[in-house]
């Protein structure tokens, strides 16, 4: 079975992708999951649409990337007892520091053309460890635009595949879907580990401390004119 990993910001287009990728590889038994936070409605669009197994999990007080590392091992196994030939996990986006992609997968990162040329910046960690970049939403911006949004993505990892589409109607998505039917499939579920070093998330913030200011709280610290982090114990 293989394994793809989507992520992206939030409204990039990413379902739309999946959409497309589920389309053209009709030979593929897909099954999707999708991570969020509050309301998510795709799991159910794409079971109506396509028949195909769909779940979704509400990461909830949890971040999103950090829930789908945790249920990872459990949707590869559900997928598998589905019989999938293709596990496709679409994530929230809301940290764009965070990085889903995993060993033994192919992962995706969807940009949207119209956010502004300097979001690829914003997104880098997402870029940099992803293996194909999808650039939705073409038409709306300059044959210049585009341009200088590509090399904007290429200032980040100079070597990435990138494929812009108008993922709604699936313009330039064949170099996409071909680069997955080539991926290799899982090897070994137990030995998937992540590609990149998540953010730290040591701090009483993240346990529902809501004082503002570092001298209340404890775990790794940033103060606003301090260039690195610290740690305060209790």
């Amino acid at each position: 079975m293989k394994l793809v990993i989507i992520a992206g910001p939030p409204s990039a287009g990413k379902t739309a992708v999946t959409r497309q990728i589920i389309r053209i590889h009709p030979e593929l038994k897909s099954a999707y999951l999708k991570i969020d936070v509050v309301c998510a409605t795709e799991d159910e669009e794409i079971r109506n649409e396509f028949h195909i197994p769909a779940k979704k999990v509400y990461s909830g007080d949890l971040c999103p990337d950090h829930a789908g590392i945790m249920i990872l091992d459990e949707a590869i196994e559900w997928a598998m007892t589905e019989g999938a030939d293709m596990l496709i996990v679409e994530s929230a986006g809301l940290c764009l520091r965070c990085t889903p992609y995993t060993t033994q997968s192919f992962g995706i990162v969807v940009l949207s053309a119209i956010s502004g040329i300097q979001s690829p910046a914003k997104m880098a960690p997402m870029i940099a460890l992803a293996d194909i970049a999808v650039v939705t939403r073409i038409d709306l911006v300059s044959q210049a635009e585009k341009e200088v949004f590509r090399e904007k993505i290429r200032g980040i990892r100079g070597d990435i595949d990138i494929v812009e589409t108008n993922a709604v109607q699936g313009t330039g998505m064949r170099y996409l879907t071909r680069a997955i039917g080539e991926a290799p499939d899982i090897e070994n579920p137990a030995t998937i580990t992540l590609r990149g070093i998540p953010p730290l998330g040591v701090c009483t913030v993240c346990i529902g401390k809501t004082n503002i200011g570092w001298k209340h709280h404890t775990g790794v610290l940033r103060q606003l004119d301090g260039d690195a982090l610290m740690f305060r114990g209790d």
